[in-house]
Protein backbone atom coordinates (compact mmCIF):
# COMPACT_ATOMS: atom_id res chain seq x y z
CA UNK A 1 0.00 0.00 0.00
CA UNK A 2 0.85 3.67 -0.12
CA UNK A 3 2.22 3.82 3.34
CA UNK A 4 4.96 1.00 2.46
CA UNK A 5 5.54 3.14 -1.23
CA UNK A 6 6.72 6.03 0.99
CA UNK A 7 9.95 6.94 1.94
CA UNK A 8 12.09 8.59 4.49
CA UNK A 9 14.92 11.15 3.92
CA UNK A 10 17.70 11.95 5.85
CA UNK A 11 20.74 14.35 5.59
CA UNK A 12 24.18 14.60 7.51
CA UNK A 13 27.36 16.22 7.59
CA UNK A 14 29.89 14.12 8.59
CA UNK A 15 33.09 16.06 8.16
CA UNK A 16 34.60 19.68 6.94
CA UNK A 17 37.42 21.36 5.51
CA UNK A 18 38.73 24.88 4.59
CA UNK A 19 40.65 26.20 2.35
CA UNK A 20 41.85 30.23 1.45
CA UNK A 21 40.68 31.96 -1.56
CA UNK A 22 43.08 32.21 -4.72
CA UNK A 23 45.05 28.99 -3.35
CA UNK A 24 47.81 28.37 -5.61
CA UNK A 25 47.55 24.58 -6.12
CA UNK A 26 49.04 22.70 -7.37
CA UNK A 27 45.92 20.84 -8.72
CA UNK A 28 44.22 18.89 -8.07
CA UNK A 29 44.54 19.84 -4.70
CA UNK A 30 43.52 17.14 -1.56
CA UNK A 31 41.61 19.05 1.03
CA UNK A 32 41.35 15.64 2.84
CA UNK A 33 40.01 11.43 3.04
CA UNK A 34 36.85 10.48 4.56
CA UNK A 35 35.81 7.32 5.13
CA UNK A 36 32.07 5.47 5.57
CA UNK A 37 29.83 3.18 5.74
CA UNK A 38 26.75 2.64 3.88
CA UNK A 39 24.09 -0.70 5.03
CA UNK A 40 20.48 -1.10 3.56
CA UNK A 41 18.43 -0.99 6.61
CA UNK A 42 15.18 0.30 5.41
CA UNK A 43 13.88 0.40 1.73
CA UNK A 44 11.63 3.74 3.20
CA UNK A 45 14.70 5.33 4.50
CA UNK A 46 16.80 7.71 2.03
CA UNK A 47 19.67 9.05 3.34
CA UNK A 48 22.27 11.77 2.00
CA UNK A 49 25.72 12.70 3.29
CA UNK A 50 27.24 16.31 3.13
CA UNK A 51 30.96 17.28 2.96
CA UNK A 52 31.62 20.97 3.93
CA UNK A 53 34.13 23.11 2.20
CA UNK A 54 34.59 26.74 3.66
CA UNK A 55 36.63 29.00 1.52
CA UNK A 56 39.26 31.46 3.76
CA UNK A 57 38.96 35.17 2.72
CA UNK A 58 42.56 36.67 2.19
CA UNK A 59 43.13 40.30 1.33
CA UNK A 60 43.48 40.44 -1.86
CA UNK A 61 41.49 44.17 -2.69
CA UNK A 62 43.20 47.27 -1.84
CA UNK A 63 41.33 50.59 -1.05
CA UNK A 64 40.32 52.36 -3.43
CA UNK A 65 39.82 55.86 -3.97
CA UNK A 66 36.87 57.20 -5.73
CA UNK A 67 39.35 59.18 -8.10
CA UNK A 68 42.24 59.24 -9.12
CA UNK A 69 42.67 63.10 -9.11
CA UNK A 70 41.91 65.78 -6.91
CA UNK A 71 42.00 69.59 -7.60
CA UNK A 72 41.48 71.80 -5.01
CA UNK A 73 41.42 75.58 -5.01
CA UNK A 74 42.76 77.24 -1.60
CA UNK A 75 42.72 81.12 -1.03
CA UNK A 76 46.08 82.62 -0.22
CA UNK A 77 44.69 83.82 2.76
CA UNK A 78 43.57 80.25 4.17
CA UNK A 79 44.97 79.99 7.88
CA UNK A 80 46.79 76.83 8.75
CA UNK A 81 44.07 74.22 10.47
CA UNK A 82 44.35 70.45 11.96
CA UNK A 83 41.47 70.30 14.07
CA UNK A 84 40.91 67.03 14.41
CA UNK A 85 37.39 65.37 12.32
CA UNK A 86 35.26 62.99 14.36
CA UNK A 87 35.50 59.62 12.10
CA UNK A 88 35.46 56.27 12.93
CA UNK A 89 38.25 53.95 12.93
CA UNK A 90 38.68 52.48 9.64
CA UNK A 91 40.27 49.26 8.39
CA UNK A 92 42.93 51.40 6.14
CA UNK A 93 45.07 54.46 6.85
CA UNK A 94 45.97 57.45 5.05
CA UNK A 95 49.66 58.50 4.15
CA UNK A 96 51.15 61.77 1.74
CA UNK A 97 53.96 59.87 0.17
CA UNK A 98 55.20 62.63 -1.54
CA UNK A 99 54.78 66.71 -1.65
CA UNK A 100 56.20 69.02 -4.95
CA UNK A 101 56.86 71.38 -4.48
CA UNK A 102 58.31 71.04 -1.02
CA UNK A 103 58.47 74.62 0.76
CA UNK A 104 59.98 75.29 4.19
CA UNK A 105 57.01 77.52 5.38
CA UNK A 106 54.22 75.10 4.37
CA UNK A 107 53.29 71.66 5.63
CA UNK A 108 50.75 69.10 4.65
CA UNK A 109 49.40 66.28 6.75
CA UNK A 110 46.57 64.48 6.46
CA UNK A 111 44.06 63.10 8.96
CA UNK A 112 43.01 59.03 9.53
CA UNK A 113 39.72 60.83 7.69
CA UNK A 114 41.08 61.90 4.31
CA UNK A 115 41.40 65.28 5.33
CA UNK A 116 43.47 67.60 4.22
CA UNK A 117 45.20 70.47 5.51
CA UNK A 118 48.49 71.90 6.32
CA UNK A 119 50.79 74.50 8.68
CA UNK A 120 51.95 77.57 8.61
CA UNK A 121 51.63 79.89 5.31
CA UNK A 122 50.90 79.93 1.99
CA UNK A 123 52.30 82.18 -0.79
CA UNK A 124 51.29 82.23 -4.33
CA UNK A 125 54.46 83.59 -5.38
CA UNK A 126 56.73 80.66 -3.86
CA UNK A 127 54.35 77.91 -4.86
CA UNK A 128 51.36 78.23 -6.92
CA UNK A 129 50.39 74.89 -6.74
CA UNK A 130 51.47 71.66 -4.87
CA UNK A 131 50.38 68.24 -5.97
CA UNK A 132 50.14 65.63 -3.21
CA UNK A 133 50.72 61.64 -3.80
CA UNK A 134 48.36 59.96 -1.17
CA UNK A 135 48.13 56.70 -0.23
CA UNK A 136 45.40 54.40 1.63
CA UNK A 137 46.66 51.09 2.94
CA UNK A 138 44.76 48.60 4.49
CA UNK A 139 45.69 46.94 7.90
CA UNK A 140 45.61 42.89 6.31
CA UNK A 141 47.28 40.59 8.73
CA UNK A 142 49.55 39.18 6.15
CA UNK A 143 49.46 41.28 3.22
CA UNK A 144 48.89 44.96 3.56
CA UNK A 145 47.73 46.49 0.16
CA UNK A 146 47.03 50.10 -0.68
CA UNK A 147 46.54 52.41 -3.33
CA UNK A 148 47.26 55.85 -4.11
CA UNK A 149 45.56 59.21 -5.78
CA UNK A 150 47.16 62.91 -6.40
CA UNK A 151 45.68 65.58 -5.30
CA UNK A 152 46.59 68.94 -6.89
CA UNK A 153 46.15 72.32 -4.48
CA UNK A 154 46.03 75.29 -6.55
CA UNK A 155 47.11 78.33 -4.38
CA UNK A 156 44.92 81.44 -4.73
CA UNK A 157 46.79 84.92 -6.31
CA UNK A 158 46.77 87.31 -3.65
CA UNK A 159 48.04 90.33 -2.57
CA UNK A 160 51.63 90.38 -1.32
CA UNK A 161 52.64 93.75 -2.34
CA UNK A 162 51.24 97.32 -1.50
CA UNK A 163 51.60 99.47 -4.72
CA UNK A 164 54.45 101.88 -3.98
CA UNK A 165 54.23 105.74 -5.42
CA UNK A 166 56.90 105.88 -7.94
CA UNK A 167 56.43 109.65 -9.61
CA UNK A 168 54.07 111.69 -10.57
CA UNK A 169 53.93 113.76 -13.96
CA UNK A 170 51.52 116.53 -15.53
CA UNK A 171 51.72 120.06 -15.52
CA UNK A 172 50.47 120.62 -11.95
CA UNK A 173 47.89 123.69 -13.28
CA UNK A 174 44.82 124.04 -14.09
CA UNK A 175 42.99 127.44 -15.28
CA UNK A 176 40.05 128.48 -13.09
CA UNK A 177 36.53 127.28 -14.64
CA UNK A 178 38.07 124.55 -16.66
CA UNK A 179 36.60 121.23 -16.05
CA UNK A 180 37.81 117.48 -17.51
CA UNK A 181 41.03 118.31 -17.54
CA UNK A 182 43.78 116.05 -15.96
CA UNK A 183 46.90 118.34 -14.43
CA UNK A 184 48.34 115.29 -12.38
CA UNK A 185 48.92 111.28 -13.62
CA UNK A 186 50.66 109.20 -10.36
CA UNK A 187 52.78 106.14 -10.96
CA UNK A 188 53.21 103.45 -9.13
CA UNK A 189 55.01 99.88 -9.19
CA UNK A 190 53.31 96.66 -7.65
CA UNK A 191 55.23 93.35 -7.74
CA UNK A 192 51.79 91.71 -7.45
CA UNK A 193 51.00 89.89 -10.70
CA UNK A 194 49.58 92.24 -13.26
CA UNK A 195 45.62 93.00 -13.77
CA UNK A 196 44.52 90.77 -11.24
CA UNK A 197 42.91 92.11 -8.23
CA UNK A 198 45.69 92.60 -5.97
CA UNK A 199 47.93 94.15 -8.29
CA UNK A 200 45.00 96.97 -9.72
CA UNK A 201 45.72 100.12 -7.79
CA UNK A 202 42.44 102.19 -6.09
CA UNK A 203 43.36 105.73 -5.75
CA UNK A 204 41.32 107.98 -2.51
CA UNK A 205 41.53 111.70 -2.43
CA UNK A 206 41.69 113.47 1.24
CA UNK A 207 41.01 117.21 1.68
CA UNK A 208 38.55 118.14 -1.31
CA UNK A 209 36.41 119.76 0.55
CA UNK A 210 34.59 121.51 -2.38
CA UNK A 211 35.03 117.75 -4.71
CA UNK A 212 36.56 119.41 -7.26
CA UNK A 213 38.65 116.67 -8.09
CA UNK A 214 38.26 113.10 -8.75
CA UNK A 215 40.53 110.15 -9.93
CA UNK A 216 40.37 107.45 -12.00
CA UNK A 217 43.32 103.83 -12.46
CA UNK A 218 44.28 103.74 -16.03
CA UNK A 219 43.37 100.16 -16.45
CA UNK A 220 46.62 98.97 -18.76
CA UNK A 221 49.17 101.32 -16.33
CA UNK A 222 47.86 101.34 -13.25
CA UNK A 223 48.46 104.95 -12.71
CA UNK A 224 46.19 107.55 -11.13
CA UNK A 225 45.06 110.28 -13.18
CA UNK A 226 43.88 113.15 -11.66
CA UNK A 227 40.53 115.19 -12.80
CA UNK A 228 38.68 118.24 -12.85
CA UNK A 229 34.82 117.53 -12.54
CA UNK A 230 31.87 119.40 -12.73
CA UNK A 231 32.69 121.70 -10.02
CA UNK A 232 35.50 124.31 -11.26
CA UNK A 233 38.07 125.74 -9.39
CA UNK A 234 37.97 129.42 -8.69
CA UNK A 235 40.85 131.41 -8.47
CA UNK A 236 39.64 133.94 -6.08
CA UNK A 237 39.02 130.79 -3.63
CA UNK A 238 42.54 130.13 -3.58
CA UNK A 239 45.69 130.10 -6.32
CA UNK A 240 46.59 126.65 -4.85
CA UNK A 241 45.08 123.20 -3.73
CA UNK A 242 46.59 120.63 -1.61
CA UNK A 243 45.76 117.40 -1.63
CA UNK A 244 46.70 113.87 0.08
CA UNK A 245 46.21 111.03 -2.72
CA UNK A 246 46.85 107.72 -0.91
CA UNK A 247 47.02 104.31 -2.61
CA UNK A 248 45.98 100.56 -2.09
CA UNK A 249 44.61 97.81 -4.20
CA UNK A 250 41.68 96.31 -4.89
CA UNK A 251 42.10 92.95 -3.05
CA UNK A 252 43.01 93.39 0.76
CA UNK A 253 46.40 93.22 1.62
CA UNK A 254 47.72 89.05 3.06
CA UNK A 255 51.37 88.65 4.86
CA UNK A 256 52.28 85.77 6.34
CA UNK A 257 55.34 84.99 8.44
CA UNK A 258 56.39 81.56 10.12
CA UNK A 259 57.51 82.97 13.43
CA UNK A 260 58.33 78.74 14.76
CA UNK A 261 58.04 75.70 13.80
CA UNK A 262 56.45 73.76 16.75
CA UNK A 263 56.61 69.91 17.13
CA UNK A 264 52.76 69.55 17.89
CA UNK A 265 49.80 71.33 16.30
CA UNK A 266 50.06 74.33 15.04
CA UNK A 267 52.98 76.56 13.89
CA UNK A 268 53.59 80.23 15.31
CA UNK A 269 52.61 82.71 12.42
CA UNK A 270 52.44 86.15 12.13
CA UNK A 271 49.71 87.32 9.64
CA UNK A 272 48.64 90.65 8.54
CA UNK A 273 45.32 91.40 6.49
CA UNK A 274 43.78 94.65 5.21
CA UNK A 275 44.74 97.70 7.22
CA UNK A 276 47.25 96.91 10.04
CA UNK A 277 46.54 98.79 13.66
CA UNK A 278 50.49 98.81 13.98
CA UNK A 279 50.55 100.85 10.68
CA UNK A 280 52.93 98.03 9.41
CA UNK A 281 50.18 97.41 6.14
CA UNK A 282 48.89 101.35 5.69
CA UNK A 283 48.61 103.02 2.38
CA UNK A 284 51.27 105.10 0.98
CA UNK A 285 50.45 108.64 0.62
CA UNK A 286 51.96 111.42 -0.82
CA UNK A 287 50.93 115.25 -1.30
CA UNK A 288 49.73 116.70 -4.51
CA UNK A 289 49.32 120.50 -5.05
CA UNK A 290 47.50 122.10 -7.75
CA UNK A 291 48.15 125.09 -9.27
CA UNK A 292 45.13 127.39 -10.05
CA UNK A 293 45.65 129.85 -13.18
CA UNK A 294 43.49 133.08 -12.74
CA UNK A 295 41.12 133.22 -16.18
CA UNK A 296 38.76 136.18 -16.55
CA UNK A 297 35.62 135.93 -14.69
CA UNK A 298 32.21 136.79 -15.85
CA UNK A 299 30.50 139.59 -13.36
CA UNK A 300 27.70 138.05 -11.14
CA UNK A 301 25.43 139.43 -10.29
CA UNK A 302 23.28 139.36 -6.22
CA UNK A 303 20.31 138.62 -7.74
CA UNK A 304 20.00 137.02 -11.42
CA UNK A 305 16.09 137.31 -11.28
CA UNK A 306 13.98 140.18 -9.67
CA UNK A 307 10.77 141.05 -9.25
CA UNK A 308 9.46 144.53 -9.19
CA UNK A 309 6.65 146.77 -9.32
CA UNK A 310 5.60 150.52 -11.01
CA UNK A 311 2.46 152.10 -11.45
CA UNK A 312 1.54 152.39 -14.68
CA UNK A 313 1.71 156.24 -16.45
CA UNK A 314 4.49 157.15 -13.96
CA UNK A 315 6.40 160.16 -15.76
CA UNK A 316 9.56 159.41 -17.51
CA UNK A 317 12.58 159.63 -15.87
CA UNK A 318 10.86 157.89 -12.52
CA UNK A 319 13.64 155.93 -10.39
CA UNK A 320 12.54 152.43 -9.70
CA UNK A 321 15.28 150.16 -9.02
CA UNK A 322 19.20 149.25 -9.19
CA UNK A 323 21.06 145.92 -9.61
CA UNK A 324 24.32 145.13 -8.24
CA UNK A 325 26.78 142.99 -10.07
CA UNK A 326 30.33 142.28 -8.61
CA UNK A 327 33.88 141.61 -10.94
CA UNK A 328 35.68 138.65 -9.07
CA UNK A 329 38.71 139.75 -11.02
CA UNK A 330 38.51 143.13 -9.70
CA UNK A 331 37.79 144.78 -5.95
CA UNK A 332 37.08 148.27 -8.09
CA UNK A 333 33.60 149.74 -9.27
CA UNK A 334 33.23 149.50 -13.58
CA UNK A 335 31.51 151.07 -15.78
CA UNK A 336 29.85 148.04 -17.37
CA UNK A 337 26.20 147.78 -16.89
CA UNK A 338 23.89 148.26 -19.80
CA UNK A 339 20.44 146.97 -21.27
CA UNK A 340 20.06 144.54 -22.71
CA UNK A 341 16.80 143.62 -24.28
CA UNK A 342 14.37 146.04 -23.60
CA UNK A 343 11.47 145.57 -26.22
CA UNK A 344 9.35 148.99 -25.79
CA UNK A 345 12.00 151.27 -24.84
CA UNK A 346 10.94 151.84 -21.01
CA UNK A 347 14.32 152.23 -19.34
CA UNK A 348 17.47 152.86 -18.85
CA UNK A 349 20.44 151.87 -16.44
CA UNK A 350 23.14 153.78 -15.08
CA UNK A 351 26.82 151.94 -16.54
CA UNK A 352 28.39 152.40 -13.01
CA UNK A 353 25.62 152.63 -10.50
CA UNK A 354 22.95 150.09 -12.06
CA UNK A 355 20.17 152.38 -11.52
CA UNK A 356 17.51 151.55 -13.58
CA UNK A 357 15.09 154.65 -14.51
CA UNK A 358 11.78 154.88 -16.70
CA UNK A 359 12.61 157.12 -19.78
CA UNK A 360 9.24 156.49 -21.61
CA UNK A 361 5.40 156.26 -19.36
CA UNK A 362 4.85 152.86 -18.67
CA UNK A 363 1.75 151.54 -20.30
CA UNK A 364 -0.02 148.19 -18.66
CA UNK A 365 -2.03 148.19 -21.88
CA UNK A 366 1.58 148.11 -24.37
CA UNK A 367 1.29 144.60 -26.14
CA UNK A 368 5.07 143.81 -24.94
CA UNK A 369 3.15 143.35 -21.42
CA UNK A 370 1.84 139.66 -21.22
CA UNK A 371 -0.29 139.20 -18.36
CA UNK A 372 0.80 142.45 -16.34
CA UNK A 373 4.49 141.97 -16.29
CA UNK A 374 7.05 143.53 -18.83
CA UNK A 375 10.53 141.79 -18.79
CA UNK A 376 13.81 143.00 -19.78
CA UNK A 377 17.68 142.11 -19.53
CA UNK A 378 20.26 143.73 -18.21
CA UNK A 379 23.75 143.03 -19.12
CA UNK A 380 27.36 143.55 -16.87
CA UNK A 381 29.87 143.24 -19.50
CA UNK A 382 33.76 142.31 -19.10
CA UNK A 383 34.74 141.58 -22.53
CA UNK A 384 34.41 138.84 -23.65
CA UNK A 385 32.78 137.83 -20.38
CA UNK A 386 28.59 139.10 -19.48
CA UNK A 387 26.56 138.14 -16.44
CA UNK A 388 22.86 138.38 -16.80
CA UNK A 389 20.33 139.88 -14.77
CA UNK A 390 16.25 139.24 -15.73
CA UNK A 391 13.88 142.04 -13.98
CA UNK A 392 9.62 141.11 -13.88
CA UNK A 393 8.04 144.64 -13.80
CA UNK A 394 4.69 144.35 -12.47
CA UNK A 395 2.89 147.32 -14.38
CA UNK A 396 0.23 148.40 -11.85
CA UNK A 397 -3.16 149.12 -13.67
CA UNK A 398 -4.69 152.58 -13.64
CA UNK A 399 -8.35 153.09 -15.25
CA UNK A 400 -6.61 155.26 -17.86
CA UNK A 401 -9.52 154.14 -20.82
CA UNK A 402 -12.50 154.63 -21.30
CA UNK A 403 -15.22 151.74 -22.33
CA UNK A 404 -15.08 151.45 -26.29
CA UNK A 405 -17.68 150.43 -29.02
CA UNK A 406 -16.80 147.36 -30.31
CA UNK A 407 -18.37 148.72 -33.78
CA UNK A 408 -19.53 152.15 -34.68
CA UNK A 409 -22.49 151.57 -37.12
CA UNK A 410 -25.40 149.16 -37.05
CA UNK A 411 -28.14 147.70 -38.94
CA UNK A 412 -31.68 147.43 -37.63
CA UNK A 413 -34.76 146.27 -39.89
CA UNK A 414 -37.98 148.46 -40.25
CA UNK A 415 -41.42 146.41 -38.66
CA UNK A 416 -44.24 147.03 -37.27
CA UNK A 417 -43.21 145.63 -34.13
CA UNK A 418 -39.94 146.75 -31.96
CA UNK A 419 -36.47 145.26 -33.23
CA UNK A 420 -33.26 144.72 -30.80
CA UNK A 421 -29.81 144.68 -31.68
CA UNK A 422 -27.12 144.34 -29.20
CA UNK A 423 -24.78 146.98 -28.81
CA UNK A 424 -21.30 145.40 -27.72
CA UNK A 425 -17.96 148.00 -25.78
CA UNK A 426 -14.99 146.62 -24.25
CA UNK A 427 -12.34 148.59 -21.66
CA UNK A 428 -8.63 147.78 -21.98
CA UNK A 429 -8.05 148.46 -18.29
CA UNK A 430 -8.50 145.36 -16.05
CA UNK A 431 -11.57 145.02 -13.03
CA UNK A 432 -12.36 147.27 -11.13
CA UNK A 433 -11.68 149.91 -14.08
CA UNK A 434 -13.73 148.11 -16.75
CA UNK A 435 -16.71 146.32 -17.22
CA UNK A 436 -19.33 145.21 -16.17
CA UNK A 437 -20.58 148.53 -18.45
CA UNK A 438 -23.42 151.29 -17.93
CA UNK A 439 -24.93 152.40 -21.35
CA UNK A 440 -27.50 155.57 -21.71
CA UNK A 441 -28.87 157.09 -24.46
CA UNK A 442 -28.98 161.14 -25.16
CA UNK A 443 -30.92 163.78 -26.75
CA UNK A 444 -34.82 163.26 -27.87
CA UNK A 445 -34.94 159.52 -28.36
CA UNK A 446 -38.85 159.33 -27.16
CA UNK A 447 -40.67 157.09 -28.72
CA UNK A 448 -37.60 156.29 -31.67
CA UNK A 449 -35.48 154.20 -29.62
CA UNK A 450 -34.53 152.71 -26.05
CA UNK A 451 -32.47 150.48 -24.18
CA UNK A 452 -32.98 146.94 -22.68
CA UNK A 453 -31.89 147.47 -19.41
CA UNK A 454 -30.69 143.59 -19.14
CA UNK A 455 -29.09 142.94 -22.40
CA UNK A 456 -27.70 146.58 -23.08
CA UNK A 457 -29.62 145.98 -26.54
CA UNK A 458 -30.81 148.89 -28.73
CA UNK A 459 -34.53 149.12 -29.54
CA UNK A 460 -36.03 150.41 -32.39
CA UNK A 461 -39.83 151.50 -32.07
CA UNK A 462 -42.23 151.04 -34.69
CA UNK A 463 -41.96 154.72 -35.21
CA UNK A 464 -38.54 154.70 -36.63
CA UNK A 465 -38.58 155.34 -40.57
CA UNK A 466 -35.99 154.01 -42.92
CA UNK A 467 -32.99 155.67 -43.60
CA UNK A 468 -29.80 157.07 -41.93
CA UNK A 469 -29.88 158.07 -38.20
CA UNK A 470 -27.76 159.25 -35.43
CA UNK A 471 -27.61 158.17 -31.96
CA UNK A 472 -25.79 159.79 -29.04
CA UNK A 473 -24.38 156.74 -26.84
CA UNK A 474 -22.80 156.95 -23.45
CA UNK A 475 -20.84 154.55 -21.99
CA UNK A 476 -19.59 154.05 -19.09
CA UNK A 477 -17.37 152.08 -16.85
CA UNK A 478 -17.76 150.96 -13.00
CA UNK A 479 -15.72 154.10 -11.82
CA UNK A 480 -17.83 156.28 -13.89
CA UNK A 481 -15.39 156.93 -16.38
CA UNK A 482 -17.16 157.51 -19.87
CA UNK A 483 -17.54 158.59 -23.68
CA UNK A 484 -20.20 159.73 -25.84
CA UNK A 485 -20.41 158.16 -29.16
CA UNK A 486 -22.28 159.62 -32.22
CA UNK A 487 -23.54 155.80 -33.22
CA UNK A 488 -24.64 155.26 -36.99
CA UNK A 489 -27.81 153.48 -37.37
CA UNK A 490 -29.49 152.20 -40.97
CA UNK A 491 -33.31 151.13 -40.74
CA UNK A 492 -34.47 149.18 -43.27
CA UNK A 493 -36.78 146.69 -44.83
CA UNK A 494 -34.16 143.53 -44.66
CA UNK A 495 -36.08 142.05 -47.60
CA UNK A 496 -33.75 141.49 -49.89
CA UNK A 497 -30.71 140.67 -47.33
CA UNK A 498 -30.97 140.24 -43.76
CA UNK A 499 -29.49 143.44 -43.07
CA UNK A 500 -29.55 146.56 -44.72
CA UNK A 501 -26.62 145.92 -47.04
CA UNK A 502 -27.54 145.58 -50.73
CA UNK A 503 -26.01 142.24 -53.00
CA UNK A 504 -23.31 144.00 -54.79
CA UNK A 505 -25.76 142.49 -58.38
CA UNK A 506 -28.41 144.18 -56.96
CA UNK A 507 -26.83 147.49 -56.52
CA UNK A 508 -25.33 147.42 -59.80
CA UNK A 509 -28.72 147.12 -61.11
CA UNK A 510 -30.31 149.90 -59.73
CA UNK A 511 -27.34 151.86 -60.64
CA UNK A 512 -27.78 150.83 -63.98
CA UNK A 513 -31.75 152.09 -63.72
CA UNK A 514 -30.70 155.01 -62.02
CA UNK A 515 -28.15 155.83 -65.48
CA UNK A 516 -30.97 154.86 -67.84
CA UNK A 517 -33.41 157.18 -66.77
CA UNK A 518 -31.25 159.83 -66.48
CA UNK A 519 -30.55 159.58 -70.09
CA UNK A 520 -34.07 159.33 -71.08
CA UNK A 521 -34.26 162.50 -69.28
CA UNK A 522 -31.88 164.43 -71.69
CA UNK A 523 -33.05 162.94 -74.73
CA UNK A 524 -36.21 164.15 -73.76
CA UNK A 525 -35.17 167.92 -72.61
Amino acid sequence: NSELLSRHRRAWIIDSFEIEEGHPGPFPYELGKLRFEARKMDVSMDTRLGIQISIKDINDNPPRFERDLYEINLPQESTQDIDKRETLNSTFHYEIKSVSPNVRDTELVIEESGYISFKGCLNYEVAEKFTIVVEAKDHGEVVKLSSSTIVVIHVGNGNNHLPVISGQTGTGKVKELETGVSPVRLHVTDKDTPHTSGWRARYTIHGDERENFKILTDLETNDGILTVVEQPLDFENGAQRELLISVENEAPYYSCEVKERTPSGLWKVDTIKGHDPSGAAEPQSVKVTVDVEDANDPPNFSMTLKEVAVMENVPAGTWFDKVTAVDPDSNYSKEFYKVGNDPAGWVTVDPLTGIITMIKTPDRESPHVVNGTYTILVYAVDKPMTGTATLHIHVWDQNDNVPQLTVDSLDVCVFDAPTTTNIEAFDPDEAPYGGPFTFELLGNVEGKWRLNPYTAGLVKEPGVSSGQHTIHLKISDMQGAFKVYNLSVTACGCTVTPNCSRPKESFLLWSLKIVQEESSSNQTL
